[in-house]
């Protein structure tokens, strides 16, 4: 069996879809189950679990994503272990997909997904939407280059999960740093681009930065204490002013866009991200600063 594990918090409509998109699964029914971790919700989704029959919903008070996929971990009964976000949805072969590679890959290997911008049939890509497209859920880098997985598209054998023990709190990046352990712990990760999952574009520019501000509160957490982190960190802040020329040609070539006018407005946003993410970057040298779920 196969154990879904979704962490919500107060994303109810969203989860909906989530557990619909379940439903239309391919791989049987009887062949996985689906663990919700609500994480402290103003309204717990009890109504929305309710409509999906096999659907278990268990608690987590602790804050944090991380916290909430470990009880869900430890409530799950299947022999894999899959993990979706409550505001994504699964193509309808995701779980047939992690089944087949979970069976046939190595020993000791997580599998990551391909995770894309989900939009109704034949609408048009807004700015925000053009520059999610291409940089939002960039899971075959972060698998390929940096050697983890983001959590809202990864599977793995619980045994090997135990290898590695639970994801850490909020104060951290947890997917990164679980995957820095996992891989000191001899685990591999791989790219499998027939794992897919959708996940809806942000509203806004501030939704944008208020991401980005939770991820860099996050890495300077990580960073802090290590040899000369203060230069590193500023040197990090520089390199991603920097990048704007070569992502901006990652854009123009990208086979995610079609069509000049999206291709310029993605541009746009990827300017205004980038200026953002260095300056908060730089703002962070004055202190930690405390995390929290951005929802």
């Amino acid at each position: 069996m196969i154990s879904i594990i979704i962490p919500h918090l107060n994303q109810a409509d969203a989860l909906e879809a989530c557990l619909r998109s379940l439903d239309a699964q391919t791989l049987t029914r009887d062949a996985f189950e689906i663990v919700v971790v609500d994480n402290g919700s103003a309204t717990p989704p009890l109504d929305v679990v309710a409509r999906h029959p096999g659907v278990r919903l268990q608690h987590e008070p602790h804050p944090g994503p991380g916290p909430a996929r470990n009880a869900g971990v430890s409530a799950a009964k299947g022999e894999i272990l899959a993990f979706i976000d409550a505001d994504c949805r699964a193509h309808p072969d995701w779980l047939s997909s992690v089944m087949a590679w979970c069976y046939s890959s190595p020993a000791g290997t997580v599998l990551g997904g391909d995770v894309r911008i989900w939009r109704p049939q034949n609408a048009e890509l807004d700015a925000i939407a053009a520059y999610e497209s291409v940089f939002a859920y960039r899971f075959k880098l972060y698998i390929e280059r940096h050697g983890y997985s983001g959590t809202g598209n990864m599977a793995l054998f619980r045994r090997d999960f135990d290898r590695v023990g639970p994801f850490a709190g909020i104060d951290v990046a947890e997917d990164m740093e679980w995957g820095q352990r996992a891989l000191r712990a001899g685990l591999r990760f791989r790219y499998i681009p027939e794992m897919i999952v959708f996940h809806p574009a942000r509203g806004s520019l501030q939704e944008l930065y208020t991401k980005w501000d939770r991820h860099i509160a996050h890495y300077r957490n990580m960073a802090e204490g290590k040899p000369i982190w203060q230069l590193r960190w500023i040197a990090q802040a520089l390199i991603v002013f920097a990048s704007l020329a070569p992502n901006a040609v990652t854009v123009l070539t990208s086979d995610r866009l079609h069509g000049t006018g999206v291709r310029l407005k993605a541009i746009a946003v990827l300017c205004a991200v980038r200026t953002h993410r260095a300056m908060t970057m730089l703002s962070h040298l004055r202190g930690r600063r405390a995390v929290a779920w951005n929802r």
